[in-house]
């Protein structure tokens, strides 16, 4: 996906709060759901590599001074065949969104709430 900002705007973006060699916690509050990412490798402007729990990678291209190419490989499926491709269509629908919204919010500053809205049915209530 092309995003047109900057690379280190667009880095910046899905780096933060994530540092080289750090575990954080990533929560999705109303999915009353949490994980824990691990960094793996961590080259400002260019690539970020994790374990959440499965191997991903995000690269990320400059094109030109004001746009970058943002490229995700997710890997590490396990179990059947199929259970490997429900889990690779899964990864592929949520990275997709992810990006599509940051671009979204990165040149127009707009929240799409993608993530958010994917599976209303599926919030937790908030007491």
């Amino acid at each position: 996906m092309l995003i047109r900002r900057p690379v280190a705007e667009v880095f910046d973006a899905f780096v933060d709060p994530l540092a080289p060699g750090a575990t954080v916690t990533w929560y999705r509050d109303d999915y009353g759901a949490s994980g824990e990412v691990r960094v793996v490798v961590f080259e400002p402007a260019r690539r970020i590599a994790i374990e959440w729990p499965t191997p991903v990678e995000w690269r990320f291209t400059a094109r030109g001074e004001h746009a970058t190419f943002i490229a995700i490989t997710a890997s590490g499926f396990e179990g059947s065949d199929d259970e490997q491709v429900a889990q690779a269509l899964d990864s592929t629908e949520g990275f997709n969104l992810v990006v599509a919204a940051c671009k979204a919010f990165l040149e127009h500053g707009i929240d799409l709430r993608l993530v958010a809205d994917k599976d209303p049915d599926a919030h937790v209530a908030r007491e």
